[in-house]
C-alpha cells in the first residue's frame, strides 16, 4: 500500500464515529434518491413498454357516418403528424344481456354497454391486440370481449341482444386486451354488418399514432388536425391514451413526491455532515498536516488524502443505499406489470449507477473545499499552530452571559456556539433538516390516515347488509333480495338511526369511451361522510359528484352538466361537487338513473346502517338477522378495510423519517464529539477549578440546547410547508384532489412536541460526547494539547 493510502486508511479508522455518520448519511440520501428516481422512471415503464410493443393507439376516434364517408375517414391517415393509422373499422354501441353461462350469473341480467368493433384479426399497424384466452372471432355469432375487472361472462358463455331484430345471440370465443382500451369487444367485419340495426349505418373507428403525442396539449392538437380534415361535427368521440397511461402508473407515481422530498432532505444533510466532518478533521489535525508536509507529502496529496477519507464511507453508504432502495421498491412495483402481461418491473440499472455517482460527486465536491484549505497550509504555520483554536470569538457573548443569573456551566454552554459560529450554523442546519423531516413525516402519516378514512366511507355505519346470499352448491345461481323488502326490514328495526343502500352500476357518459362506474344511493346518504374537495354532496336526483380524475377526463368542473346514457336514453345531470375518491366513478341517487337501462352487477348492493346511541350492537345484529332470515340474507358487523397502499406509504415514510432524524442526531453527535476533543484541555482546566462531572454534562448539553430550540422553531413551519406542497401533488398522481381538512392536521397538541423535537434531537446527539467529557481524568485532560 502507498504512503498516501496508509494515511487515508489511518484517518478513516481513527475517526470511527465520523466515518459511521458519513456512511449512514450517504446511505439515507442514496436510498431515498434511488427509490424516488426509480419510481419516477418505472412508474411509466410497464405501460410504455407494452404500449410500444403493441403499437397502441394514441388517439381513438369514432366518426359519425351521417356526416362523413369511409373514403374521407381513411384519408385522415395522411394528415400531417400522423405516423401510422388503422381503420376505418365498423363500430357499434350495443346493450347486451347475459345468456347461458357457467358462472352462475342470472340469465337476462344486463351487461355493461359495449363498444363493439369489427376487425378481421388481432394485428395491424396500430393497436396490436393481445389475445389472452380462447381464439379470435371469425364466424357468425362469435364475439371477443376485452379484459375487465368484473367480467360477468367468460369464454364459452353467451350474450343476447334483445334490442336487435331476431334477438341474436353471440358466443364469447376469446378474451383480448387492447393496451389503449380502444374498444370493449370485437367481432368479424361481416358480423358487425349483421348486427347493425336495419335503416342505420355503423360508425367508423380510426386508430392513430402521431409524431408528437406525449402531453394533453399535443394530443388535443392532433385531434384538431384530424377534425380539420373532415366535415364539421363528423367526430363523435375522441379518446386519448394518456388517461389510461396515467391510471396504469398511478400506484408507483403516488409514492414519488414524498420520496423525492425525503431524498432532497437526505442529500442536503449529507452535504452538511461531510463538509463539517472533513473541515473538522482538517482543523483537528493541523499539526498532523504539517508533519506530513515535512515528510514530503505534496499539497495535492494532502488534498487527495482528505477527499479520500470522505469518499470511503460515502462509497460504502452509496452501496448500501442502492441495495436498500431496490429492496424498498419491490413491494411498490410488484403489481405494476402484471395487468399488462410483461412481468414485474425493477429499478433500471442506469438509475442504480447514476444516483450513487451523483451523490459521490457531490460528496467529493463538498470535501474538496476544506481539503484545499489543508493543502494550502504552510508547513511551518501548521507545526506551530497545531490544534490551538483561534482566539477572540464569542468572548463578548461569554462575558454578557456571565453576568446573567445562571449557573456558570449553563452560561458557558449557552455562549459556546458563538465561539464556533460556522460549525454551530452547520449543526443548526442538520437539526433543522431532522425537524423538517419529522414534521413532514408525522403530518404525512396523519393526512394519509384521514384520506383513507374519507375514501373508505362506503363502509360507514356499524352494520352492513349485503343483498345476496351464499350457497354451498358451486353451481347454484347467486340469490339476491328484493331491495324494497330489505329497506323495509332495516327501517322497521328498533335501534336503526339511519341507513342507506349503495349499488354499483355502469352507464355511459357522453364523451367517454366504454362504460363508467356509478355508485347510486338509496335512502339518506348524507351521513356517509364522503369527503368533498369542493362543492357539496348530492342532496337530490339529477345531481352527481365526481373525483378529480373523471372531471379531468371529461373536461368538466363543478357546476357543469354531463349526460348519462345507455345507448338509447340520455339523462343530463349536474356536477355539484368534487369528491375524494380513487375510483374514476360518479356518485348519485338511484332516482337519477330511473330513466336508464343501467347495468347492475348482481350482488353489488349493500346497506349501511347507523345505530341509535346506546343500542347494543350484538343484540341489534341478532334481532335484524332474525327479521332478514325470510329474505335469505345476513347482516354483518361493518369491517373497515385498510388500504395496502396506505400501509406501504406509512411504513416507508416512517422508515425514511426515522433515518433522517437518526442521521440528524448522529450529525450532532459527530459535531459535539469533534468539539469536545478539541476542548479537552479546557475541560481539564475547568475540572481543576472544581467543575463536577454532572456540571460538565450540563455545560455540553446546554451548548446545543439553544441550537435545538432554534432549529425546531424554524424547521416546524418549513416541514408544514413541505407537507402542504407534497400532499396535493400525491393526490394528483393518484387521480384525486385532497380536501383541506386532510391537510389541516397540525394542531396545538401536535405542534408543541414537534417544536421541542429539535431540542430532543440535539440533546440526544450531545449526551454521548458529554458523558465522555465528564469521565475524562483531569490530569489526562491537562496534558492534552
Amino acid at each position: 500500500m502507498s504512503a498516501l493510502g496508509t494515511v487515508v486508511r489511518a484517518g478513516v479508522s481513527r475517526r470511527r464515529v465520523q466515518t459511521l455518520v458519513m456512511t449512514l448519511t450517504t446511505m439515507m440520501a442514496v436510498t431515498a434518491s434511488v427509490l424516488a428516481a426509480g419510481l419516477l422512471v418505472v412508474s411509466q415503464g410497464p405501460f410504455d413498454h407494452a404500449f410500444a410493443a403493441q403499437r397502441g393507439a394514441q388517439l381513438t376516434v369514432r366518426f359519425d357516418p351521417g356526416r362523413v364517408g369511409a373514403a374521407q375517414v381513411a384519408a385522415t391517415a395522411r394528415v400531417p403528424g400522423v405516423t401510422s393509422a388503422a381503420g376505418p373499422y365498423p363500430v357499434l354501441s350495443l346493450a347486451p344481456r347475459i345468456g347461458a353461462n357457467r358462472t352462475g350469473m342470472p340469465v337476462g341480467a344486463p351487461v355493461p354497454p359495449l363498444t363493439v368493433v369489427g376487425r378481421s384479426g388481432t394485428g395491424g399497424p396500430v393497436d396490436d391486440l393481445r389475445l389472452t384466452q380462447g381464439r379470435w372471432a371469425t364466424g357468425s355469432g362469435e364475439i371477443v370481449l376485452g379484459l375487465g375487472d368484473n367480467d360477468p361472462v367468460g369464454v364459452g358463455d353467451r350474450i343476447t341482444l334483445p334490442d336487435l331484430p331476431g334477438r341474436p345471440t353471440l358466443t364469447v370465443v376469446g378474451l383480448a386486451a387492447s393496451v389503449g382500451r380502444s374498444a370493449d369487444a370485437w367481432v368479424s367485419p361481416a358480423e358487425a354488418a349483421a348486427l347493425t340495426a336495419p335503416g342505420s349505418t355503423a360508425g367508423y373507428q380510426m386508430l392513430y399514432r402521431f409524431s408528437s403525442a406525449g402531453t394533453d396539449a399535443q394530443v388535443a392538437a392532433d385531434r384538431d388536425a384530424i377534425a380539420a380534415a373532415v366535415p364539421a361535427g363528423a367526430i363523435g368521440e375522441a379518446a386519448s391514451y394518456l388517461p389510461v397511461r396515467q391510471a396504469a402508473a398511478r400506484n408507483s407515481a403516488t409514492y414519488v413526491p414524498f420520496v423525492v422530498a425525503f431524498g432532497v432532505l437526505g442529500l442536503v444533510m449529507s452535504v452538511l455532515i461531510i463538509g463539517i466532518v472533513v473541515s473538522g478533521a482538517v482543523g483537528a489535525a493541523t499539526r498532523r498536516i504539517g508533519i506530513l508536509k515535512s515528510l514530503g507529502f505534496a499539497p495535492a496529496q494532502i488534498v487527495r488524502g482528505y477527499v479520500g477519507q470522505a469518499l470511503i464511507p460515502a462509497t460504502a453508504g452509496s452501496v448500501l443505499g442502492v441495495a436498500f432502495g431496490n429492496l424498498l421498491a419491490i413491494p411498490v412495483l410488484h403489481q405494476e406489470g402484471g395487468a399488462l402481461g410483461i412481468g414485474a418491473p425493477g429499478i433500471p440499472l442506469w438509475v442504480d449507477l447514476a444516483v450513487p455517482a451523483a451523490v459521490l460527486a457531490t460528496a467529493a465536491a463538498t470535501a474538496l473545499v476544506p481539503a484545499l484549505r489543508a493543502g494550502r497550509l504552510s508547513t511551518t504555520e501548521a507545526l506551530a499552530v497545531g490544534r490551538t483554536p483561534r482566539a477572540g470569538r464569542g468572548r463578548a457573548v461569554r462575558r454578557l452571559l456571565g453576568r446573567a443569573p445562571l449557573p456558570r456551566p449553563l452560561s458557558l454552554g449557552l455562549a459556546h456556539p458563538f465561539a464556533r459560529p460556522g460549525r454551530s450554523a452547520t449543526m443548526v442546519a442538520a437539526v433543522l433538516l431532522g425537524t423538517v423531516g419529522a414534521t413532514f413525516g408525522v403530518g404525512l402519516a396523519l393526512s394519509l390516515g384521514d384520506v383513507e378514512n374519507g375514501i373508505g366511507r362506503d363502509n360507514a355505519g356499524a352494520v352492513t347488509v349485503p343483498d345476496f346470499s351464499f350457497s354451498d352448491n358451486p353451481g347454484a345461481v347467486m340469490r339476491t333480495a328484493d331491495p324494497n323488502a330489505v329497506a323495509a326490514v332495516i327501517g322497521a328495526q328498533h335501534g336503526t338511526r339511519s341507513w342507506f343502500g349503495t349499488t354499483m352500476t355502469q352507464v355511459g357518459v357522453a364523451g367517454l369511451a366504454g362504460a363508467t362506474q356509478v355508485f347510486s344511493f338509496q335512502g339518506d346518504s348524507s351521513w356517509a361522510g364522503y369527503q368533498m374537495v369542493s362543492g357539496h354532496w348530492i342532496d337530490g336526483p339529477g345531481q352527481v359528484v365526481a373525483p378529480a380524475g373523471l372531471l379531468s377526463a371529461t373536461g368538466t368542473r363543478v357546476g357543469d352538466t354531463v349526460t348519462l346514457t345507455d345507448n338509447r336514453h340520455r339523462v343530463p345531470v349536474r356536477i355539484v361537487g368534487e369528491v375524494l375518491s380513487l375510483h374514476q366513478s360518479l356518485y348519485t341517487e338511484q332516482a337519477t338513473l330511473a330513466g336508464l337501462d343501467a347495468f347492475v352487477l348482481p350482488g353489488s348492493t349493500q346497506y349501511s346502517v347507523d345505530l341509535t346511541p346506546g343500542t347494543d350492537g350484538v343484540a341489534y345484529l341478532a334481532s335484524l338477522n332474525r327479521a332478514l332470515s325470510p329474505l335469505g340474507i345476513t347482516a354483518l358487523p361493518t369491517q373497515q378495510r385498510i388500504s395496502p397502499t396506505i400501509i406501504a406509504m406509512d411504513g416507508l415514510a416512517a422508515m425514511l423519517t426515522a433515518m433522517l432524524v437518526a442521521v440528524a442526531g448522529l450529525g450532532v453527535l459527530n459535531t459535539v464529539l469533534l468539539d469536545t476533543r478539541e476542548r479537552v484541555h479546557d475541560f481539564g482546566v475547568l475540572k481543576a477549578l472544581g467543575m463536577a462531572p454532572r456540571q460538565t454534562v450540563a455545560m455540553v448539553v446546554t451548548s446545543v440546547s439553544g441550537i435545538g430550540l432554534l432549529a425546531g422553531a424554524v424547521g416546524v413551519p418549513i416541514g408544514i410547508a413541505v407537507h402542504h406542497s407534497v400532499l396535493p401533488v400525491m393526490g394528483r398522481a393518484a387521480g384525486t384532489g385532497i380536501p383541506a381538512v386532510d391537510l389541516s392536521v397540525y394542531r396545538l397538541p401536535l405542534l408543541v412536541p414537534l417544536l421541542l423535537g429539535g431540542l430532543v434531537i440535539a440533546t440526544a446527539g450531545a449526551l454521548l460526547p458529554a458523558g465522555w467529557a465528564a469521565r475524562a481524568r483531569t490530569a489526562t485532560a491537562l496534558r492534552t494539547e
